[in-house]
């Protein structure tokens, strides 16, 4: 194949598809285009303008590590997603084909760009609002936004990198049996310091250091704009050089995985995505077998999941170190309430990642009639490691959040409560974990803002609605600053009983 076979083949796949863009179709587009950024000029004038000024130094090492832990994100989903990913027809037929690989990637490998441009952005406008504008504005804006999108492309080119470097030691792996993969070491060890650097930014150990730059002269902001601006068109470079390296099998099972969250977002079947993270876990572990304990009763069949976490040791101090993030909300200013719904909401989704075996009776209940146990003891059983987790995770941020100063309760009530609320996550975690899939064929809410299925939100309000109801007591004590929390942990005790005890009893098998 020639150079330009990309180019002809893609030049004849257009002319056997639909018609191509016209003039007026370019124009519409042109013209919407237009007609958004005068409508959005003038409020984004306003929020770049209320960054103007220095900020509250209390709350600066807060949004340093909230800043840290999203660019940490936005690298492990680049990470996680391949990046470089291919369409469905593209996968399966021109991957396959001699055409030329790098230009063949040159249309994801584009919206890369357009992605990490976006997001650099985005990363601009919070490093400003977190170290401010003391003077300067329009210069400290532009530097702000110009070392954003060099970061973000520099890191989405890194994880380009690292997906290439998958092959790069292909058969040359040591005794030990794995290849060495440097730029996935170098993308993990980026992960591994932003992590680390939310951690040191949270016990404002970095006010000093955060203050200097926020007040840093302009010719220094250049040059470390110039100099990140340098290392980024380095790193996409070499990343651009380097998509004729990834392998296929690589390309295609990321373009596998996307193609699958396509279709779970598009038949707003969320569940899943789960299920797809969870087997593609598992299907590239080999798993050695060991003796259960003896154990008798629907004890039995909830083992599985006490075994299943055992095995990801990784995972357990991930849930652990979520903990801080509340600790962190407060800092950067969140409203009691809002800190209320955050622990809850993190204790719920913590509970529902050990609701493993409750989701796969619920979706093969035959195999769960063959176990020969009785359903309610079974989803007793089921019930007693989410309580734990989300017990001990509930427990935990309420501690961090009460040393930070934040929390409206004292420091030894902090424990019992997250104890206390504990059964009534377990079981809002159940129910979330045994709902069925979306039903489409409700009705569709018209308003002013558009159509809203009602399917979708039946389904999402499933499993958090017994949350709220189950932890009243314990928001009524976070969110009022002053209160006596003995009748509120007794309340919230008994109640979270009773909730676990009636779910538990209502319970039937699909």
């Amino acid at each position: 194949m020639t150079e330009y076979g990309v180019r002809a083949v893609r030049t004849y796949l257009r002319s056997r598809g639909p018609a191509p863009a016209s003039v007026l179709d370019r124009y519409v587009t042109g013209f919407c285009l237009l007609m958004a950024v005068m409508v959005l000029g003038h409020p984004l004038a306003g929020v770049f303008a209320g960054l103007a000024g220095p900020v509250d130094p209390g709350r600066v090492g807060a949004g340093a590590a909230l800043l840290s832990l999203a660019l940490a994100g936005f690298l492990a989903g680049a990470r996680t997603a391949g990046p470089v990913v291919l369409n469905g027809p593209d996968a399966s037929w021109l991957l396959l084909s001699p055409l030329n690989r790098r230009d063949l990637l040159a249309r994801p490998a584009r919206t890369l760009g357009v992605v990490a441009l976006v997001a650099g952005l985005l990363f601009g406008v919070g490093l400003l609002a977190v170290l401010g504008a003391p003077d300067q504005l329009v210069w400290r804006v532009l530097a702000a936004l110009v070392l954003g999108v060099a970061t973000t492309v520099g890191g989405m080119a890194l994880a380009v990198l690292g997906q290439a470097g998958q092959a790069a030691h292909a058969g040359r792996a040591g005794q030990a049996g794995q290849p060495w993969q440097p730029w996935q070491l170098w993308l993990t060890v980026a992960i591994v310091a932003l992590l680390v650097l939310a951690a040191v930014a949270v016990t404002n150990q970095l006010r000093t250091v955060l203050t200097v730059a926020a007040h840093a002269p302009l010719p220094a902001l250049a040059a470390t704009a110039a100099g990140a601006v340098v290392t980024a068109g380095l790193l996409a470079r070499h990343a651009w050089r380097s998509l004729d390296r990834i392998p296929t099998l690589t390309l295609t099972t990321a373009s596998t995985r996307a193609g699958h969250v396509a279709s779970a977002t598009a038949s707003l079947d969320t569940s899943a995505l789960t299920w797809i993270v969870e087997d593609n876990h598992w299907r590239a572990r080999r798993l050695g077998s060991r003796r259960w304990p003896r154990l008798s009763g629907p004890l039995a069949p909830a083992w599985q999941d006490w075994r299943r976490l055992a095995r990801r040791p990784g995972w357990l101090a991930t849930i652990a170190g979520t903990s801080v993030l509340p600790a962190v909300f407060a800092q950067a200013g969140a409203p009691p309430a809002a800190l209320a719904m955050a622990v809850l909401v993190g204790g719920l989704a913590v509970a529902a990642t050990a609701t493993s075996g409750a989701r796969r009776d619920a979706g093969n209940p035959a195999l769960a009639r063959l176990i020969g146990t009785a359903h309610r003891p079974t989803l007793a059983a089921r019930a007693v490691l989410p309580a734990l987790l989300s017990g001990t995770w509930t427990s935990l941020a309420l501690l961090l959040t009460s040393l930070s100063g934040a929390a409206n309760l004292p420091l030894s009530d902090v424990a019992p409560l997250g104890l206390v609320v504990a059964p009534a996550l377990a079981a809002a975690a159940l129910r979330m974990a045994r709902r069925a899939p979306v039903d489409h064929s409700m009705p569709i809410i018209e308003t002013p803002g558009g159509p809203i299925p009602t399917g979708i939100l039946k389904w999402s309000a499933t499993g958090p609605d017994l949350a709220l109801i189950g932890s009243l007591p314990a928001l009524i004590a976070l969110t009022t600053p002053g209160v006596a929390t003995a009748p509120y942990l007794a309340a919230q005790a008994v109640w979270s009983a009773v909730v676990l005890a009636g779910y538990v009893w209502r319970g039937r098998a699909r």
